[in-house]
């Protein structure tokens, strides 16, 4: 009886804690922060892919909008601002493959490859601002326009993660 009891009020004391306790896995820290104004990424790279600047700039937009609480405003005068472009989109092999001795080797497969080089400037906190270039591959078999339609948004959504982490996360 007095085990039952325990555990009662034990449970009892757990159900009242617990849902007062509160905590994020996202790592985000814009303490200080309000607003942020993203820029439009130019596509600045030899190839261009047209809608690849559009593409990107809104998934760092959607990033930003679903992950922290910042505005994000049109004006220059926001607590931080994120402004870049891309600066690279290739297609190159990664593996080689010989057929024979008289035949040329052949790509057995290929990575295609977008960079981007963002400058973050945070107005609040100096230290956190940045101007890097980032990349992202993605290796794939077969004819490049076929794969590009399942490729980009991977790498963007991977270029993105990438870029706000370093804007906003410590880690």
């Amino acid at each position: 009886m007095k085990k039952t009891f325990l555990v009662f009020i034990t449970v009892g004391i757990l159900v009242l804690v617990i849902p007062s306790c509160s905590f994020t896995l996202d790592g985000a820290s814009t303490k200080g922060l309000k607003t942020i104004n993203v820029g439009y990424f130019e596509n600045d790279a030899p190839l261009v892919i047209a809608t690849l600047s559009q593409d990107f700039t809104e998934t760092i937009k959607a990033q930003i909008r679903s992950t922290t609480s910042l505005s994000i405003v049109r004006t220059e005068q926001a607590d931080c601002t994120m402004t870049g472009s891309i600066t690279g989109y290739s297609i190159a092999p990664v593996s080689i493959q010989a057929t024979n001795a008289t035949t040329a080797p052949i790509a057995s497969a290929s990575a295609l490859t977008v960079t981007i080089q963002v400058k973050y400037v945070n107005n609040v906190d100096k230290t956190k601002s940045f101007d890097q270039s980032f990349s992202e591959s993605q290796n794939f078999t077969g004819d490049p326009a076929s794969q590009q339609n399942t490729l980009l948004p991977a790498i963007i959504k991977a270029l993105s993660e990438d870029i706000f982490n370093k804007a906003f996360a410590s880690w």
